[in-house]
């Protein structure tokens, strides 16, 4: 039934203004689209929205990923525009090297984690052939 769907990510903002220059100034993304309430970016394969909302996640677990090709000059780009990584034992200057993945994506994968302005937990990732 939902095989052939397109999967979107909905990701909570408290404040809308605060996320979009934090997602701008940070990550260096603008929205693609926008209403009332929401913000709609598009990725080199996916697309994820900011909508406004009293709830919140708690941060404890990664709501989105992003992957890249080149994970140290990510994180050091990101670094640069004040992005704090999150510090977690074994983690090389903020990278985990992460053994096992899915068969289609490689024998395991390195990663680093930040939070967004809303508490909103985000992950950097690179596949490990």
């Amino acid at each position: 039934m939902l095989t052939g769907s397109r999967i979107e990510a909905r990701i909570p903002a408290q404040d809308l203004g605060r996320a979009r220059r934090w997602y701008a100034e940070k990550l260096g993304l603008e929205p693609a689209e926008e209403r009332e309430g929401g913000l709609r970016y598009v990725g080199a394969s996916g697309v994820f929205c900011l909508f406004a909302s009293a709830g919140a996640s708690n941060g404890s677990f990664t709501q989105m990923s992003f992957y890249v090709d080149d994970l140290e000059a990510t994180v050091a780009e990101l670094r640069a525009r004040g992005v704090k990584f999150e510090d977690y034992e074994g983690a090389v200057n903020g990278i985990m090297e992460i053994d096992g993945n899915y068969p289609s994506k490689g024998r395991g994968e390195r990663a680093a984690w930040f939070r967004d302005s809303e508490g909103n937990m985000l992950g950097v990732g690179q596949i490990v052939p």
